[in-house]
């Protein structure tokens, strides 16, 4: 087994095995089986979910910009530990899904509206359509055209693949961790952060590139997910494992939408000054 078996952390290592969600469900009589129609509309009520939680996180963060700080430290271990309950029991997923969708959702309406409140005070207006709009259809273009490029067989997840792109992703993973530890001391990383996003000038561009090649490798995530995915609805998995595989595919979306606002606010601020 390699090391970097998928780069979406809730897929790995002990699902790597295409037989492992089959045997998640050794313990229940299994009467139905996973299907990929199944994982979509698990999906679906999880994006949607977390939509919902979106717009509450985006008014209420938005009117109390300073709860953010609080917000996030509250969602980072919740869903840290909801993570940790569904590698140990991925059966429990059924219920622990919906929860990281709603929790998650909150947190990035919360800093969806943060950011955009930053942009109109140093712009003096948002982007067309609003910044959760764009970040949306970003992610929304992104998830299609990874999905197509599956299909067509154009990107398929080999093990070099998988290795160089887990690789990337552990990387990245690191760096906002020790982005996130320097805050609590008031530390800004540069280029990284959410704080570096209203730089601009040659800071700005830095940023941008970097937060476009991110942003790729986080759509490129789905391609290791489809196949995953893929491989267990063909193994057999149970029924259940369908809200597994959604919990997994929103886990990549929300960094994918992440990085779209990040990107977005970045563009806003480099092209906005120059009008």
């Amino acid at each position: 087994m390699t090391p970097f078996q998928t780069s979406n952390p809730a897929l790995a290592t002990d699902f790597s095995n295409p037989f492992a969600f089959r045997d998640a469900g050794a313990m229940e009589a299994i009467t139905q089986t996973a299907t990929m129609a199944g994982v979509i509309q698990k999906t679906t009520f999880l994006v949607t979910l977390a939509m919902a939680a979106g717009v509450g996180g985006f008014m209420v963060f938005k009117a109390y910009p300073a709860t953010l700080w609080v917000g996030s430290i509250a969602a980072f271990v919740i869903t840290l530990g909801i993570f940790f309950v569904m590698r140990g029991n991925p059966m429990r997923a059924i219920w622990l899904a919906p929860l990281y969708a709603l929790v998650q959702g909150a947190l990035l309406g919360g800093v969806t509206g943060i950011m955009e409140q930053l942009l109109i005070a140093r712009l003096g207006t948002s982007v067309p359509g609003g910044l959760a709009f764009q970040a949306l259809v970003v992610t929304g273009g992104a998830m299609g055209a990874t999905l197509i490029l599956y299909r067509a067989g154009i990107l398929r997840p080999t093990q070099r693949f998988k290795a160089v792109l887990g690789a990337a992703t552990l990387g990245i993973m690191i760096t906002y961790l020790i982005s996130f530890a320097l805050s609590f001391f008031g530390i800004s990383m540069p280029f990284i952060s959410l704080a570096s996003t209203m730089e601009s000038g040659t800071v700005g561009l830095i940023g941008l590139g970097l937060n476009l090649v991110i942003l790729v490798i986080a759509s490129l995530t789905l391609v290791t997910d489809f196949g995953m995915i893929e491989d267990q609805v063909n193994a057999g998995a149970p029924k259940r494992m369908e809200w597994y595989c959604g919990f997994a595919l929103l886990v990549t979306l929300a960094w994918i939408y992440f990085e779209a606002v990040k990107l977005i606010v970045r563009l806003a601020m480099i092209f906005g000054r120059r009008n």
